[in-house]
Parts: C-alpha cells; structure tokens; sequence
C-alpha cells in the first residue's frame, strides 16, 4: 500500500461489554431450630437463584437461597433439620464503565463465580439458635450500545486485483471424472 491513500473514519454502533465487577463476600445468618440445638451434624446451602438489576452506578444481585442445618438436640439423643429460606440483595460495583454507552440500551448480567456456601456453622452463646457464615461471589457485566470508530482506507485509485478460482472457459473439460471417484 502506497501512503497516498484516503483516510476516512466511520462510526459504528455496535452491543459491547461496557462495564464490568466483581464481589466477593462474607455473611452471616442466624438460624433458630425448633429445639435448642447441642451440636451442629452438617449445614447447606441449596436452591440459589438469582438475577441481575441495573442500580445507578452498579449491579444489584437479587436472589433467595435455602438454608438446611442439621443438628441434634436434647444431649445428642435426637437429630432433626431446621430450614430456612433467605433472600438478599448484593451491590457489586462496576471497576469499569465505558462513559459513552447508551443508556437506553442497557442490558445486566451476573454470574456465581463462587456458589453460596457453608464455611462455618456453630450453637449461638445463648444455645438456641445456630449462627452460620456463609461466602458468595459474583461476576457481573453491563452491556450496551456504544460508538466504535474505525479508520478506513480508499484504495479505489490503486489497481485492483481480482482472483478468479473458477471460469467458464472450459477448464473442467478436461477432468477425469472417474478418475476422481476412485480417489474418493
């Protein structure tokens, strides 16, 4: 290419990742069984749904979990298992922003990273509930509309080269058909 060549520049609009974060998280529930519990057997975390809202400068994580802890009570001579559903909501702030997406076009996303789980679980000092700690985390992207500028070339004052795989002029007269079929 000679450096005579035309530059324009043209704008194209086009859906892109225009923000994205990332949480992570420690919290803590109290669970309160229906009897005064002595030890904790296992505790779980299960049926974790959620969904990502656009809020002013972030994400929000809306989402509900069940909690199952089971445990035994009256001095270790019974088991039973107390659940407990639990919603929240997770502000996870955006580390980048393209500023000039449209905001019209904004679309959310949120990805678990890390699914909510039991790290610990133990009797409350009063004896009569379990405190449990829970870690999560989550990915979120801002996707939008935004404006990409390209430069582009005007190569039409320069000879154009032109390929021609295949022509009209009688260059496959001259296979051997058969030949091909037995090689296939």
């Amino acid at each position: 290419m000679s450096l005579s060549h035309k530059q324009h520049r043209r704008e194209i609009i086009t859906k892109a990742i225009c923000g994205k974060g990332r949480k992570f998280s420690t919290v803590t529930h109290t669970v309160t069984p229906p009897h005064n519990p002595t030890s904790i057997l296992g505790a779980w975390i299960i049926n974790h749904q959620y969904e990502a809202v656009s809020a002013g400068d972030g994400i929000e994580v809306v989402g509900t979990y069940d909690i199952n802890i089971w445990y035994s009570y009256n001095k270790n001579s019974q088991t039973d298992v107390a659940k407990e559903t639990v919603s929240y909501v997770e502000q996870v702030g955006l580390s980048y922003v393209d500023p000039k997406h449209r905001a019209s076009t904004v679309e959310v996303s949120a990805d678990a990273t890390q699914e909510p789980s039991c790290v610990e679980a133990t009797v409350s000092s009063a004896g009569n509930s379990v405190v449990i700690r829970v870690e999560r985390e989550f990915a979120v992207e801002l996707i939008a509309e935004t404006k990409v500028v390209v430069r582009v070339y005007d190569t039409a004052d320069e000879e154009d080269k032109d390929y021609e795989f295949l022509s009209d002029e009688g260059e496959l007269e001259d296979l051997d058909f058969e030949l091909l079929d037995d090689e296939l």
